[in-house]
């Protein structure tokens, strides 16, 4: 703790517990709003999961990653959401300083985790449209698992750093969060003390797991698109596109939104349009991840039919058998 924080301590008292503002007006309509998202986010991204593990034709390099981004999508929703929809249906708003710093980590660490783990899977379609004679052999089994667990392994230390740097400040401004969770631009606004290396700390991060990763999957795709714009079929180049297009829109989301609110300037404007955004990269981008890529996958839906075929079948054997 450097000598001017030591001084606030001293002559403030410090915050024990925040307020979660969040929006106040209409309660029990939002509460029905974010039980219904949060229902299907978990379904939708539940579906996927079990999908593509009982069915042996979705045992590819591309559905084991659309399975981790599934299961991920599941915890990293599940950080805020059950807290928002607490908060609509209770009167005290409030969360304790570990509570808010616990809640702060995983959004991060998670957060941080699916940058990454969204420049896996743009590497993997890569390999598959641009080395598909060699793909298999290098997006091995034993590749495409350290690769899941790479993105979990750097992402972890940095986040962990940067929440003992946090709260290691005095809170003295005020308790009231303008937000429906602990993210670092709000807290951070809280802090009674020379934030410039911590903004500069924000900054570093997010440009590691911001920008270094929307880069590489800005280079795949670069090469993608040389590749489809040479094949001589234009069903050919259509289908290719079709299969990196929902990643594409998945990318686009959670990268634009999370640099605005990590990367931006801040005024006093740009907190409103904040509290927007988190929305979007943490309930919105969750739930249109299973639309979008069940919706227009033919061979998720192909194996659905599959799973509920055998299903069906199973239970008119037990009758049968009964």
């Amino acid at each position: 703790m450097n000598p001017q924080q030591a001084n606030y301590k001293q002559n403030h008292s410090t915050v024990q517990e925040f307020i979660l503002m969040g929006y106040q007006e209409y309660p029990a309509l939002l509460f029905t709003v974010f039980l219904a998202t949060y229902t299907v986010i978990l379904l939708g991204n539940g579906l996927i999961v079990v999908v593509t593990m009982l069915d042996p034709a979705l045992h590819t390099p591309m559905y084991f990653f659309l399975r981790s981004l599934s299961g991920l999508e599941m915890c990293y929703t599940s950080v805020t959401l059950p807290k928002m929809m607490a908060n609509l249906v209770s009167r005290n708003h409030s969360i304790s300083l570990p509570t808010c710093a616990t809640q702060m980590f995983f959004l991060i660490f998670l957060g941080g985790t699916e940058c990454f783990l969204l420049a896996a899977m743009a590497y993997d379609r890569y390999l598959a449209i641009c080395l598909p004679l060699h793909y298999m052999t290098i997006m091995s089994h034993r590749v495409r698992v350290g690769m899941v667990a790479g993105s979990f392994v750097i992402s972890l230390p940095m986040q962990l750093v940067q929440i003992g740097i946090i709260f290691s400040l005095p809170f003295c401004k005020s308790n009231e969060i303008d937000h429906f969770f602990c993210d670092i631009p709000p807290v951070l606004s809280l802090a009674c003390a020379d934030l410039h290396s911590n903004e500069m700390a924000v900054y570093f991060e997010s440009t590691t797991f911001v920008i270094i990763p929307f880069l590489l999957i800005l280079a795949s795709y670069i090469q993608i698109t040389k590749n489809i714009l040479r094949m001589p079929s234009a069903t050919g180049r259509q289908k290719t596109f079709s299969t990196c297009s929902s990643h594409l829109t998945v990318v686009i989301l959670f990268y634009v939104s999370a640099a605005i609110v990590y990367l931006c300037p801040k005024t006093p404007e740009s907190v409103k349009v904040n509290k927007l955004l988190s929305l979007l990269y943490t309930i919105i981008i969750p739930l249109c991840n299973p639309l979008i890529y069940t919706l227009r996958n033919r061979e998720v839906k192909t194996a659905f039919r599959r799973l509920l075929g055998r299903k069906r079948s199973l239970e008119v054997a037990k009758r049968i058998n009964g």
